[in-house]
């Protein structure tokens, strides 16, 4: 919390603190006047010392209120800046990470942190500032002030304070591990129905509505459950600090009563006692409300911090790019290992090939023989466990990020469009690319036919996910984008999956052009979409089963001669 704390901005801070004792220093004043109006005006009979305290008692009051707007603002100010920062940080920071750190807090977690959590934390900063150091302000002024009334009624103030923060100890121990647990059931409850959105479709298609409900159900019980308990506890706060302060109220008026019998002490001075035991009480007021809020903001503020302060597993070398080689002659793999975090299984095995510039490298293989793993690694989503991924000689670890991926072009196998235009999404692979370009790539990838007949054309609405195309239509725009931008490597990633077979050739051949002088990673699944490639290599459960070109491994490789016997009856392609 000490850290989110010292983002705020010290000059609004100062500002709003001064504007704050100006406040209740105006406000603990009042009552001192009321007593000596009281003792020397009103029991005197002096009307003329009444219509002066009084004019000065309305002064005080509208500089009361100027001090209290002015604090308000600018405590307001603050929060709603830290909130603005603190999301803005998380965003900048989950875009840096590796694929390594999404698999380790989720990206329900994220959104959970970076919208419930920064909220909780924004609360906790605005009733801390304007409540807490009012609070405080206003109970040391109140007392003190009181002291200079009657010593005696001060001390009844001061006995309180041990009972109060024994109270917040034991509530505060009970209640924060409830409030850590009701975010991660939250992380929970986002998860189950950000998953029954995306996956409507199967739920309806295999009739599992009722069994998701009751999943998300159980969910919800037991957040509801965790949530009445922590608050049950929380809520014994108030009625206890209410208790304590009717108790000290009750005390200061018989205490006081036996002064005034006895003739000890002034009627002026037990009003006087009185309005500052209202103010005391809300100070006391404002400080359960802060102690309320102050388990739940400190959790959130650790779960922000584990994602502003999670170290990055991929990183950029601290020696410089300078040396890299900004080129790619060739492409190698040498011996690299890989294995997802906590897999006993390896991954990729002793993978090693290499390709040079203008060929074509082709990756077939089963399902979870590591295809798309290899990709990822060569974008570097994730880092290898053993060998190195070269280009132009250069281990891939030695660029900055931003070279590194100046030089790849990618096409993922989870087709990826943002809401926005068709513009706006071909731009994300060429900012200030020219619309005859835009045309060009599109032409390539046999997508210029449907977005011209769209009304607006390129600048035809993209809805969120491109949920108004088909899957080959997203496909092809995808292809689009990646064409489009000018690199030395561009990586396919299943990326003709959804192409019927006729359209996946002239896509094929017509980027043949525009990448003759580059090198191309296709993964596939189809031996039609391979069979032209340079080099082909063979995934087998993580091993690299063949290398080679189409004749050569048709004759000699037994994996790929069964992946050809399970396509050759459904593709009308000759083998």
């Amino acid at each position: 919390m000490l850290k989110i704390i010292k983002r705020l901005s010290p000059g609004t801070m100062t500002a709003a603190i001064v504007f704050l004792f100006v406040q209740v220093g105006s406000m603990l004043y009042l009552p001192n006047i009321t007593a000596d109006i009281v003792n020397n005006g009103v029991m005197a009979g002096d009307t003329s010392y009444v219509w002066t305290k009084g004019f000065v008692m309305v002064g005080i009051s509208i500089l009361c209120l100027a001090g209290t707007a002015l604090n308000m603002y600018l405590f307001s100010k603050l929060s709603y800046k830290l909130g603005t920062d603190l999301r803005a940080d998380i965003y900048r920071n989950t875009l840096r990470f590796s694929k390594h750190e999404f698999d380790k807090i989720g990206t329900s977690s994220l959104i959970t942190r970076s919208t419930n959590d920064v909220a909780q934390v924004q609360t906790l900063v605005e009733l801390s500032c304007k409540n807490l150091i009012q609070a405080t302000v206003i109970l040391i002024g109140g007392i003190c002030m009181t002291y200079l009334l009657s010593p005696i009624l001060s001390l009844i103030y001061l006995g309180i304070i041990p009972f109060l923060a024994i109270s917040f100890f034991m509530i505060y121990r009970f209640a924060n591990p409830l409030y850590e647990k009701i975010q991660k059931l939250l992380d929970s409850l986002n998860l189950f129905f950000r998953e029954g959105l995306t996956g409507v479709k199967i739920i309806r298609a295999f009739t599992k509505e009722e069994q998701e409900y009751e999943r998300y159900k159980a969910a919800n019980r037991e957040y509801t459950h965790t949530s009445i308990t922590a608050e049950t506890i929380m809520s014994v706060f108030t009625p206890l600090i209410t208790m304590l302060i009717s108790l000290t109220a009750v005390i200061i008026t018989w205490v006081a009563g036996k002064g005034i019998e006895a003739g000890t002490m002034e009627v002026g001075t037990i009003i006087g006692a009185v309005g500052y035991s209202l103010y005391i009480l809300r100070g006391f007021g404002m400080l359960t409300t802060v102690i309320l809020a102050i388990p739940r903001g400190w959790i959130s503020a650790k779960r922000i911090n584990e994602v502003l302060d999670m170290p990055l597993s991929i990183t950029n070398p601290l020696y410089g790019t300078e040396h890299a080689i900004c080129h790619s002659s060739t492409l190698t793999f040498e011996n690299v290992d890989f294995r997802y975090q906590g897999a006993e299984k390896k991954t990729l095995d002793g993978i090693d090939f290499d390709v040079r510039q203008g060929q074509t490298l082709a990756i077939i293989g089963s399902t979870g023989a590591g295809k798309s793993s290899l990709c990822n690694l060569l974008s570097r989503l994730y880092d290898v466990e053993k060998g190195c991924i070269r280009i132009g000689g250069t281990d891939i670890r030695e660029f900055g990020q931003k070279e590194l991926h100046n030089l790849i072009s990618f096409s993922p196998q989870k087709t990826t469009l943002f809401l926005g235009t068709i513009r706006s999404n071909m731009l994300i692979g060429k900012s200030d690319a020219a619309d005859d370009e835009i045309w060009a790539a599109l032409n390539m990838a046999q997508a210029t036919e449907f977005v011209r007949a769209l009304d607006k054309g390129l600048d035809s609405t993209v809805e969120k996910a491109g949920g108004n195309f088909s899957g080959g239509q997203k496909q092809r725009l995808c292809i689009a984008r990646t064409l489009l931008k000018n690199a030395s490597i561009y990586v396919f990633d299943d990326s003709f999956s959804a192409l019927d077979f006729k359209t996946d050739a002239s896509v094929r051949a017509a980027m043949r052009s525009k990448l003759r002088h580059a090198i191309t990673v296709i993964v596939a699944q189809r031996i039609s979409t391979v069979m032209n490639a340079d080099v082909i290599a063979v995934l087998d459960n993580g091993r690299l089963a063949g290398l080679g070109t189409h004749e050569q491994l048709k004759e000699t490789n037994s994996v790929y001669q069964e992946i050809i016997d399970s396509q050759v009856y459904k593709e009308d392609v000759a083998v």
